[in-house]
């Protein structure tokens, strides 16, 4: 009786280990997915970034190629 008391606690405690093992690595399989969208995420902004001030920097390049041709016209009058 109680070898077999014994070896159901056995049984039970391998149960749970392998429960545990199991919920551990899913736990770090969705901590890992939300650690990659995340990087992704930050990622895709600074190439979103990167674009808006290449824009940007060739607006300001064209105004002051205007500026410059102003000038230009201006001292020539």
């Amino acid at each position: 009786m109680a070898g077999n008391l014994l070896m159901s606690i056995s049984q039970d405690e391998r149960e749970r280990a392998i429960f545990r093992s199991r919920r551990m690595y899913q736990t770090d399989m969705d901590s890992n997915i939300a650690i990659a969208e995340e990087r992704g995420e930050k990622k895709g902004r600074a190439e979103g970034m990167e674009k808006e001030r290449e824009k940007w920097q060739g607006v300001v390049a064209d105004k002051d190629a205007e500026i410059a041709r102003l000038h230009a016209e201006l001292d020539r009058k």
